[in-house]
C-alpha cells in the first residue's frame, strides 16, 4: 500500500489536465474580452492590408 501512495508515475498526466481545465476555465470567464481583442486585431490587420507595397 505504501508503494501505490508512493507512485507517482501518472502526476505528469494528472498536471497537465488541471492545467487544461484552468485555462479552458480562463477562457469562459475572459471570452467576451478576449472576443474583443481579436476582431480589434483583425480589424487593424485588414485595414492596413492596403498601405502595404
Amino acid at each position: 500500500m505504501k508503494n501505490f501512495l508512493k507512485d507517482e508515475s501518472g502526476m505528469g498526466v494528472v498536471e497537465v489536465i488541471l492545467i487544461i481545465v484552468v485555462l479552458i476555465g480562463l477562457v469562459i470567464i475572459f471570452q467576451t474580452q478576449i472576443k474583443t481583442v481579436v476582431n480589434n486585431i483583425f480589424k487593424t490587420i485588414t485595414s492596413k492590408t492596403g498601405q502595404v507595397k
